[in-house]
């Protein structure tokens, strides 16, 4: 098969910046966000809800881009994070909805800021952590939206990751052992950081904090500790313990949805070829159900502070990627936008899974693109490898899995040994196998 220019997809439209991307709904529901091209650089926009089109954009940087923030639960805040020609050194601003005033929180230079904590319960406070004082550990601030002061909440005693339940207070934290595992410390009655759980190096990458439940009682976690692969396992803290709520015996656990009141699971996501949802709610897992039936992409959903308006994410393999909104009271899907709507003139190639069994026995997964209205034979392939290799390949549009079978090649992604998703075992299989079993299994 031979293409002339007619049948090419520009790379501008494949690889190009996304004409709407990252959307995200206000907590009063009443406003969405999403990132877009402001002169051909990436700002935020803000809009109605229902009314896309009315979109303003309210972030104006020139050098990198803006693309991270989020609103605040006071309804006025947007807060967001942008650093200086692309030096990585992430400064937190906070904009006023009303005024459109935005301020500059964190000023200190060569400081990088991230945002740690904020919900519905704590509505004009946010924890931020700053690496002011050791370029390579975080301390805990509190940030005052209504006053603007910014107060050290906790200093860093060598923590990697800092634990934080919905009060906003410091529960406790992670460091790595001398071994390459991970010591998790929590606080004690007295205050006092104390070891509470040591995970071996080789459930590192299968086994983390996700978070408190609502009333402080329980944690949240995703453990391969004992078996294969990462599971959701509730532990409750006075009793010791633990209850697994969903697993699987060669998959991670790579997504929860929770209540929004009482932060308990209500359903748990396993990405396999594609995203399979487990529901341990039986009435939200209906809801879902019928709302995944009227779409064909793999799904995702965020909510208002009342959870009665969910911004809904689809993302199908041969096409852009969709947004809706979701009235739980009407049950009404309204389209808002795609992230490339360009991409809706051209034929896309659909995204395949298939898995097969190495030499030493290991069954590996992966994806294919065939290029489309031609036969399935004697046709040139690219083997596409993805970095990390703690990564993985997912179903879903690829930009250059379309570009490679638009031009007339079979795009192969394989994930090897050494990635992602599969449980420990298969992560692990990866150790010392760089350049050898990793690369040479077939």
């Amino acid at each position: 098969m031979t293409y002339d220019a007619t049948d090419l997809i520009p790379r501008s439209v494949l690889f190009g910046n996304p004409e709407r991307a990252a959307p995200t709904i206000s907590p009063d529901g009443t406003r969405f966000g999403f990132v877009a091209p402001v002169d051909g650089v990436l700002n935020v926009w803000v809009g109605p809800i229902d009314d896309p089109g009315a979109a303003q954009p309210v972030t104006f940087d020139r050098g990198h881009g803006v693309s991270v923030y989020r609103f605040a639960h006071d309804d006025r805040t947007l807060l967001y994070l942008r650093d200086t020609e692309g030096d990585e050194n992430w400064r937190l601003y906070t904009l006023d909805l009303a005024t459109g005033e935005s301020v500059l929180r964190t000023p200190a230079e060569d400081v990088t800021a991230a945002l740690m904590g904020h919900n519905r319960w704590n509505r004009t406070t946010v924890l931020v952590g700053l690496n002011a004082d050791n370029p390579q550990l975080h301390d805990v601030y509190s940030l005052d939206l209504t006053s603007g002061e910014l107060s050290l909440v906790e200093k860093n005693p060598g923590f990697a990751g800092w634990l934080t339940d919905s009060n906003l207070q410091v529960r406790g934290g992670a460091t790595m052992t001398p071994d390459g595992g991970v010591a998790v410390v929590l606080r004690d009655e007295e205050g006092q950081f104390e070891p509470w759980l040591q995970i071996a190096p080789e459930d590192v990458a299968t086994t983390s904090v996700l978070g408190y439940t609502r009333d402080g009682s329980a944690m949240l976690m995703v453990s391969s500790v004992g078996v294969n692969a990462g599971r959701l396992v509730r532990l409750d803290l006075a009793s010791g313990e633990q209850r697994t709520l969903a697993e699987d015996p060669v998959y991670d656990v790579s997504g929860m949805v929770t209540d929004p009141e009482t932060l308990e699971p209500l359903s748990v996501v396993f990405a396999k070829d594609r995203d399979e949802w487990v529901h341990l709610d039986a009435e939200f897992g209906a809801e879902i159900d019928a709302l995944r039936a009227q779409l064909t992409g793999d799904f995702g959903i965020s909510r208002d502070r009342a959870n009665r308006t969910w911004l809904v994410t689809e993302s199908p393999s041969d096409g852009p990627v969709r947004y809706y909104r979701y009235g739980r009271d009407s049950r009404d899907l309204t389209f808002l936008f795609a992230h490339k709507p360009a991409l809706d003139g051209f034929d896309l190639a659909p995204m395949e899974p298939f898995s097969f069994t190495s030499r030493d026995g290991l069954t590996v997964h992966g994806y294919v693109t065939y290029p489309i209205g031609v036969a399935r034979q004697g046709l040139p392939a690219v083997l596409n490898v993805h970095g990390g290799p703690w990564a993985r390949d997912s179903w879903g549009y690829n930009p250059e899995a379309q570009w490679l079978a638009n031009r007339g090649y079979v795009c192969v992604q394989v994930n090897y040994r050494g990635s992602t998703g599969y449980g420990k075992a298969f992560l692990n299989a990866g150790d010392r196998e760089w350049g050898a079993a990793m690369h040479l299994s077939l």
